[in-house]
């Protein structure tokens, strides 16, 4: 019932390579709050695939928000990791709170948790419309707005404080996105949206090449896409794109990004790189053809929009996307659906077997 405590779990790693089951008893909801059952959550391969292994930065050092540095050897987190995820769609089950009534389904962002007690007046909640999937709801609140981001923030390069819409940096112009998984797809999709003249989707498995291909992009491989980019020629500022989205977390794969690149051109960096970059060499293509890296994270708008846009406008930019292109999304980029209960095997397969996948979700 909604009104009484309730059993809480919450998928975590206990130890390195060891997910597990946390499990917790929660109250029921207090005015202004809203009671949220889980329905879908996704798993964002990128970041929570560092936990399993053992090799995210918060396990070996602290962020020091004050001073925007991490401190080596005073670790954040700590084994086990009892909650994760970002990627969630939920029914209402009962609401305290104005604009919410009990089976609305809501995105929004509380972990790989069967329920959740949710404040609207600190917790990112978007009521999905009618007709619309409830499964695409685990990309509203932060997988499609991390994307979004990536593109406003060539808007911003182009613009400054002057963006007329989400993806003008881009219209009119071919773009790369480099790495096929959710986030490049993503990119892809909003680019495409926006008006983008050509639309390269680079990846070097085959697997990823032909989702992007059924979606309706140009797939290539690495080095193609290098050689591809120079046949596109301004009159004025040389050969390559004049933007890369770079979702793939490998040094090599910025180095071919920034080979690609026009003279004076900028990676718009969306990756989470754990290691060094040893395969990225700043003395050849970068300092040759002066070109820009530019880091898009998702905590962060272009500062000269963040007056006027922040997380919950991409949001509503992703249920715009979702409306139009939702389908094909459901479709192609969805590759697994597995029960929730089953979701600690799965996790396990997934680091020793490495299967093809690209977006994993989680059903209760």
């Amino acid at each position: 019932m909604p009104h009484e405590h309730r059993h809480i779990r919450s998928l975590g790693i206990e130890r390195p390579h060891e997910p597990y089951f946390f499990g917790y008893d929660e109250g029921p909801a207090g005015d202004g709050q809203v009671r949220l059952e889980l329905l879908y959550t996704g798993l964002s391969a990128g970041t929570e695939l560092t936990f399993l292994k053992g090799t995210n930065p918060y396990l070996h050092s602290r962020w020091d928000d004050g001073r925007g540095l991490f401190i080596p050897g005073e670790p954040s987190a700590h084994f086990p990791v009892n909650f994760l995820g970002y990627m969630e769609a939920a029914r209402v089950t009962d609401a305290r709170a104005p604009g919410f009534a009990p089976g609305d389904v809501v995105a929004t962002t509380f972990g790989h948790k069967t329920g959740h007690t949710a404040d609207p007046a600190h917790d990112l909640l978007l009521t999905l419309p009618d007709g619309m999937d409830p499964i695409l709801g685990i990309f509203v609140a932060q997988m499609g707005p991390i994307a979004a981001n990536g593109l406003l923030h060539a808007d911003a390069d182009q613009f400054g404080a002057a963006v007329p819409f989400l993806g003008a940096g881009v219209q009119g112009r071919p773009v790369l996105v480099w790495g096929g998984g959710t986030v490049g797809l993503f990119c892809a999709l909003f680019a495409r949206q926006a008006g983008a003249s050509e639309i390269v989707v680079v990846d070097p498995s085959p697997f990823r090449q032909d989702i992007a291909r059924r979606m309706g992009f140009t797939a290539l491989a690495e080095d193609d896409a290098v050689r591809h980019a120079k046949t596109w020629h301004h009159k004025v500022g040389g050969r390559g794109a004049e933007y890369v989205f770079q979702t793939r977390a490998r040094s090599d794969s910025l180095h071919r990004c920034l080979q690609a690149l026009r003279p004076q051109g900028t990676v718009i960096d969306l990756a989470f790189y754990q290691g060094g970059l040893d395969g990225a060499r700043l003395g050849e293509e970068f300092h040759h053809n002066g070109l820009s890296i530019r880091c898009a994270q998702i905590n962060r708008m272009p500062r000269p929009v963040a007056h006027a846009w922040d997380q919950r406008r991409l949001a509503q930019e992703t249920l715009r996307l979702l409306g139009a292109e939702g389908d094909l999304i459901r479709q192609h980029m969805i590759t697994h659906v597995v029960p929730y209960d089953q979701a600690p095997d799965f996790l396990r397969r997934l680091v020793t077997e490495r299967p093809d996948f690209l977006q994993v979700v989680f059903q209760t």
